[in-house]
């Protein structure tokens, strides 16, 4: 699916190549942090099909406590997301759903075999068999509780490479 947005003040506009069926929710507390809000919604996009069409976005590049480091680009003047990435040579670029023009969930979340909307993945504490397993491409997540200074429930952190 082809996609374009751009960020609220209009001076970052890009394009590309979407599944949306890839669309996924994360509540980490990263996510959580870097949204200001409970969760982020994403969606993957090859490499050779991202095109920022106008501005530059900044680069803030984030350390989890893995020590995993991706770069999140966001617009300098209104600060909207607009993707992460791994911090050199891309694969993929993980776009921020909101500055998406076609973000109607309807456009994003396709059917299965029966003709009925897929469910968008989640990621956080109800995913913890599903990205333990690594079943449906599920990123691996560590609970806080399981590292080095323990923390509370809702503490999760994403880490490890994107699928």
């Amino acid at each position: 699916m082809n996609v374009t947005g751009r960020c609220h003040c209009g001076a970052i506009a890009y394009e590309a190549v979407v599944d949306p069926a890839r669309v996924q929710i994360c509540h980490c507390t990263d996510c959580q942090a870097l949204t200001g809000t409970a969760y982020r919604v994403s969606v993957f996009a090859p490499a050779a099909s991202f095109v920022v069409r106008s501005g530059t976005p900044k680069i803030y590049v984030k350390t989890a406590e893995s020590g995993n480091r991706r770069a999140h680009a966001f617009c300098g003047d209104c600060g909207s997301p607009i993707y992460s990435a791994a911090i050199s040579d891309p694969v993929s670029y993980t776009l921020r759903v909101g500055g998406l023009d076609q973000r109607a969930p309807e456009a994003l979340v396709s059917a299965d075999a029966q003709g009925q909307p897929r469910k968008i993945r989640g990621r956080g504490t109800d995913q913890r068999a599903r990205g333990a397993e690594g079943g449906g491409g599920a990123r691996r997540l560590q609970p806080a509780a399981a590292r080095p200074g323990g923390g509370s429930g809702m503490d999760w952190e994403c880490h490890g490479p994107r699928p």
